[in-house]
C-alpha cells in the first residue's frame, strides 16, 4: 500500500481490492446457493505459496512475495469452500492481480519501448505541424530546446490505469464477455495514442509559446486532459459496439 500511495504509476492500486469486494458482494446471493465442498488440495496450493513467499523474501523480489499473498488467499477459499466457490469467485481474485506492481525487470521493458515510439510519433507530426524536429532515441531536438520522453511521460501510468478502469467499466456496464475483453485490449491503443498526443501538445507549447510554462503546470495539467480524454474514447467505443453490434433482448 506504501507503492501506491508513493508511486504515481501504481496509484491505481487503491481501486482494486475494492472493486473486487464489491463484486463479490454482490454475487453474495449466488455464492449462498453455492454448495460448499472444502477440497484438500487447498493444502498443496498454500505449501506453495509459502514457498513462493520464502523465495520472494529471500531473493528480494516483491511481486513474487506479494502474489503470494493472492496464492494463500486462493489456498484458503479452496481448503474451505472447494473448487466451485473458487471458480465463482475467479474474476474477482484474478482482477486482485492488477494491485501488484509491476515487477522492476519488466517495467523497463515496458516502459523505454513506449518512450520510443511516443517520441518517434511526435517526431512525425511535429514537422507537419510546422515545428522542425530532430530525434536521438527518447530525445527530441526542437528549435527551443530539447525534449526528452522520461520515464514518467512513456504513458505507463495512464497506460495501467485505463487498462483497470476499462475491466472495471466493462463488468459494470456490459454484459457480454468479448466486448468487455475488447473494451480492455482497446484500452493499450487509447492510452498510447493519448499519450503521443500528449508529447506533441507539449512539444507545440516549447515552440510557439513558452517552453517553460510547457514544462510546468500545463505538462503535469495536460496528463489529467488527457487521461479524460482517454476515458472519454473508451466511452465512445463502447457506443459504437453497441450501436454496430446490439445485444440480443431476453425474451419475457
Amino acid at each position: 500500500m506504501a507503492q501506491w500511495w508513493h508511486d504515481p504509476n501504481f496509484s491505481h492500486g487503491f481501486f482494486v481490492p475494492a472493486f473486487s469486494a464489491y463484486v463479490v458482494w454482490s454475487q453474495r446471493q449466488w455464492l449462498a446457493k453455492l454448495v460448499a465442498k472444502p477440497s484438500w488440495a487447498g493444502l498443496a496450493i498454500l505449501a506453495v505459496a509459502m514457498m513462493v513467499l520464502i523465495v520472494g523474501s529471500l531473493g528480494a523480489e516483491l511481486f513474487l512475495a506479494r502474489f503470494s499473498l493472492l496464492l494463500t488467499l486462493a489456498a484458503l477459499i479452496i481448503l474451505f469452500l472447494g473448487w466451485k466457490y473458487m471458480r465463482a469467485m475467479l474474476f474477482p481474485w484474478a482482477f486482485l492481480l492488477l494491485m501488484i506492481p509491476v515487477p522492476n525487470i519488466l517495467f523497463n521493458q515496458i516502459t523505454f519501448p513506449l518512450q520510443l515510439l511516443a517520441s518517434k510519433v511526435a517526431s512525425t507530426v511535429l514537422p507537419g505541424l510546422g515545428v522542425p524536429v530532430f530525434r536521438e532515441g527518447n530525445v527530441i531536438q526542437l528549435p527551443a530546446m530539447a525534449l526528452e520522453v522520461a520515464e514518467a511521460c512513456s504513458g505507463i501510468r495512464s497506460l495501467l490505469s485505463l487498462v483497470t478502469l476499462a475491466i472495471i467499466y466493462g463488468y459494470l456496464l456490459e454484459r457480454r464477455i468479448a466486448v468487455r475483453v475488447a473494451l480492455a485490449l482497446c484500452a493499450i491503443p487509447i492510452a498510447v495514442m493519448a499519450n503521443s498526443t500528449r508529447i506533441v501538445g507539449t512539444g507545440l507549447l516549447v515552440q510557439y509559446w513558452d517552453p517553460e510554462k510547457a514544462e510546468g503546470f500545463f505538462h503535469a495539467f495536460s496528463g489529467w486532459l488527457i487521461f479524460i480524454v482517454s476515458l472519454s474514447l473508451l466511452f465512445l467505443l463502447h457506443k459504437t459496439i453497441c450501436a454496430i453490434w446490439k445485444p440480443k433482448e431476453v425474451s419475457a
